[in-house]
């Protein structure tokens, strides 16, 4: 994970990666590298990660089973996207249920 850490903007990063590496002395080198290997299963590594993981305990749990297969979220497709849920109208076009109110108004007047 420090090698992650360090591979792009190392500088920016410097404080991350000694930070993680002082969490050996609080939480021990197993649990350390147990969060260390979790945070980077879940496409997050990063110190407070580590430090949530660490902190909570949570080290040793197995991954949570989603059951979705790594499918996205949305499975409508793109026409179901920007899919009108109220039927367009255009001006001048009569609907069933407006031919309805205006016989109703015809009758009124008369």
């Amino acid at each position: 994970m420090i090698d992650q850490l360090l591979e792009i903007n190392a500088l920016y990063r410097l404080r991350a990666a000694q930070g993680v590496l002082g969490l050996r002395k609080k939480y021990g080198d197993t649990r350390l590298e147990a969060a260390c290997a979790k945070a980077v299963a879940v496409g997050d590594p990063s110190y407070r990660t580590v430090k949530g993981i660490l902190v909570a305990g949570t080290e040793t749990d197995p991954e949570p089973e989603t059951g979705d297969a790594g499918a996205a979220a949305f499975l409508h497709g793109p026409e179901g996207l920007f899919a009108a849920t109220v039927p367009l109208q255009i001006p001048g076009e009569v609907h069933d249920d407006q031919g309805h109110a205006d016989a109703g108004t015809e009758e009124a007047d008369r």
